[in-house]
Parts: C-alpha cells; structure tokens; sequence
C-alpha cells in the first residue's frame, strides 16, 4: 500500500540552520523512501492569518519556494504546490465549518493562549483576534483531509491540530457519508481519517547563544548566509573560559551540537578526540564554519539562481497544483453533491398531458472484479461497450477517474478532443477492442455533459 503524507510549510521568515537540520532535510529525505506519495505546501494562505503585508507576504513565498528546491525537493517525485492555487481547499474548510462544533475551536491551543493573555491584562477576552486565527484548525484540516493524507508529520505543539482535523473529518463522515456513497457509487468513507507522525530523532540545533535556534531569541544563523556572514556568525557562539589546551565536553555544547548536525560520523568522532585533547574555541570554530559552508554553498548557489528566475518558480508551482488538483477536483465532486450542492433533478416534459419517451444515454458503470480491482466502463444508451476503464486498487481511485471524466466532459471537452487518444487510449482506459472509436467515445461524452448541462 502506498502511504500518501502531506507536509506544510510556513511562508514566513528567512530559513536558518535549525529549520534545514530539523524540518527540510528529514522531510526531503523522507519523501524519497519506497512506497510513499508526498506532498509538500506552501501555507499561505495560513501566513495571513499574522502578517499583513503584501510585499512581504508575496517574497516570503519566493524564498521558502526557492529554498525547499534547493535543499534538494525534487517536483517530479512528489507534488509540490501553493495552498491558494487550490481552489477546493477554501471550500472543503466551509463545508467542514459548517459540521466542526464551536466548542472544539474554543480549545485550540492558539486561540486559548490568545484569550488567556487578553484575560491576563485585563482585556476583553477576544481583543485583536481575528476568525482567522480562530478558524485556523479548520483550514489546517482542509488542508489535509482535501488530499486523503494518511500520515502528516508535525512537531509536538501540533498534534491536537491533527486530532482536531480527525474529529471534524469524522463528524463529515458520519453526517454524509450515506449520501457520498450513494451520490458516487463508491465504497467506504468520504474522508481519510490521518494519522500524526511524531520523529523522536529531529534535530534540534541551539543557536549562538546555547538556547534552541529560534527567531524569537534572535539567535538564528540564516541558511544562505554570504561566507563572510556564516563566519561573523560562527565565530560568535558562546562558549566557556576554557583555554586551548584544556579539555572540554561535548557534553551541552552548542559548538559540537551544531558540527555534529553536519558531519560524518567519522567526522564526528575526529571533533569528539579534538575536544578531548583541548582544541581552542577558535580553530573549533574554524573547522565548524569550513564543514558547514562547504554543506550549504552548492545549495545556496542553486537558491540564488532560483530566486533570479521567479518565473521557473512559477512554472514549476503550477505544475504542482495541476497535479495536486487532480486529487482535490474528483474529491470535492463528490463531496458537494453527498451534501446537496450538486446539479438539480429535472422532471421528464410532458406533451399533450402525455410523457415523452427519454432518450436512451450513454453512462458510466463501476464495478468490481474477481481479482479484487475496481473497474469502470462507458457504455452507450444500449449497453454496448465504448470504453474500459483500467483497474484500480481502490474504488476511490477508479471514483477519481470516472469523476475526471465527467468533469471534463461538462467543463473542458475541447480539450479532451484536442488529446483524446493520449488520453483516453493511455491514462483512463482503453477503447472497447473492435467496438467504438475515437469519435464515438467523445459523442458519448458530450451526449452525457449536455444532459449534465440542462439539469444544471
């Protein structure tokens, strides 16, 4: 089974030493392991919740862009998109308002520490909260119930974030997961329930003054730092009084955690003896700024030439959200219709008092074979084969397809006839062998989007 994990990223501020070793590096490693499906975002619509201006709001996104491609993120292998590219997810988070109760959001960790320092001051408890911040645990759960996420990795302070996501998904389910199986055909539940991934072995890297690497504490040592910055910076961390010659721990200190984080562990050990045999704090911090430039300068030279061609950026963002659409578009299908926001019921026309007879239409059948695998095919109003869908291990993911191609039928046939034996012949199935053609399936289709059309 293939296990999808989805990750946000914070649009905010300039990455440091301690978001690489702790949060970019292990997810882009993670993300290359066999049998997982990653996607990775860029939360801004999340960054409004707390910044209000534009120019910054807009270059933060370039930055973190740039800087997760650079670190190694390869767009081909997983899918790496900008939450407001997606348009499903604003509105996943009104149908999932709609369900999520009031009393779960007064619990949100952010939302009580809000309230908590308002009562603290005397204050009114709700003084300069937005619904933003309120709303944020619904949005965070669009976010990843939109993709059907099975695990999403996350620091401690946001596990209830992910238990929250649960219940509210579970609430949809219970609410219209009679009417998503009867409006879709399909099996099972509307929305996967995620699950929290917890990594006990991230990194945590102090900054220059022993405290953890925090903006907060202004003791940050920038990513992509110039050379010359990387070494004011390194040369700056706070050690003891211990001259060269004297040996010192390794043990608590900020210096050996930060080359520890970058290096081999031959590498390692070689620090370990040199603290042992008394290395004075400069050369240690020589070698620790020589291992940790000659990590980053490859990176910080692909970071700037990205950030010199936004344009590439763009391109590859939006094919980021193309792919990342083609999960949330067939979802949402469904998901509208299971709550009644689907395309209205219209009565035969009567003529003289007398009904007419419909036309006989082509439609869609879903079905399972003995072999375990989901299948759909296409048939015209008498039954005779047009197309046979491929196999699919789940009856979501032939939902998924079948959903596609409604919509495109309804929303973009143009440009299904434009790539229709690619497209039909090789990604959604392939044509009843001796039966129809080309023409035939897409007469088919369109016979279907009017229908599809006149109702709604």
């Amino acid at each position: 089974m293939t296990v999808r994990v989805l990750t946000g990223i914070t649009t905010t501020g300039t990455p440091h030493l301690g978001n690489y070793a702790g949060a970019i590096r292990p997810a882009i490693a993670a993300s290359r392991a066999p049998g997982v499906e990653s996607f990775f975002f860029l939360a801004d619509y999340h960054a409004l919740i707390k910044a209000d201006d534009p120019a910054r709001v807009a270059r933060s996104r370039l930055e973190i862009a740039a800087t997760w491609l650079a670190c190694g993120l390869d767009p081909e292998k997983v899918t790496f998109y900008r939450q407001s590219d997606i348009v499903e997810i604003p509105q996943l988070t009104w149908l999932l308002t709609c369900v999520a109760a009031k009393g779960l959001l007064n619990r949100a960790h952010a939302y009580k520490a809000a309230v908590d320092k308002n009562a603290a001051a005397g204050e009114d408890p709700d003084a300069g909260v937005n619904a933003g911040l309120y709303m944020y645990p619904v949005l965070m759960a669009a976010d990843i119930l939109a993709f059907g996420a099975h695990k999403v990795p996350v620091g401690r302070d946001q596990i209830q974030h992910i238990e929250m996501a649960r219940d509210i998904g579970q609430r949809f389910n219970h609410l219209y997961g009679d009417a998503w199986r009867a409006a879709t055909g399909q099996g099972g539940e509307p929305l996967v329930l995620p699950e929290v991934q917890i990594d006990e072995n991230v990194a945590t890297l102090p900054g220059l003054d022993g405290r953890k690497m925090s903006k907060s504490y202004d003791n940050t040592i920038p990513l992509f730092a110039p050379p010359a910055e990387l070494k004011k910076l390194v040369m700056s961390i706070v050690t003891d009084s211990r001259a060269p010659g004297e040996p010192k721990e390794t043990e608590g200190s900020a210096l050996f955690q930060l080359y520890q984080a970058f290096a081999t562990v031959h590498q390692a050990e070689e620090m370990r003896h040199a603290f042992a045999e008394g290395i004075g704090w400069g050369d240690a911090k020589q070698r620790l700024f020589a291992l940790v430039d000659e990590a980053v300068a490859p990176m910080r030279e692909q970071y700037a030439q990205l950030i010199a061609r936004p344009a590439q950026l763009e391109e590859i963002l939006l094919e980021g959200a193309r792919k990342a659409r083609d999960v949330t578009v067939p979802l949402l299908d469904g998901l509208q219709r299971a709550v009644g926001l689907g395309p209205f019921s219209v009565p035969s026309r009567q003529d003289g008092g007398k009904a007419r007879a419909a036309a006989k239409l082509p439609q869609i059948k879903q079905y399972r074979e003995a072999d375990g695998r989901f299948h759909f095919k296409l048939v015209d109003g008498d039954g005779r084969l047009l197309l046979q869908g491929d196999g699919h291990a789940s009856p979501r993911e032939a939902g998924q397809v079948i959903a596609r191609l409604r919509r495109e039928g309804l929303d973009a046939l143009h440009e299904l006839e434009q790539r229709a034996v690619g497209l039909l012949g090789e990604r959604i199935g392939v044509l009843g062998e001796g039966l129809a053609g080309v023409d035939e399936v897409l007469a088919a289709l369109r016979a279907l989007a009017d229908a599809e059309a006149a109702q709604g």
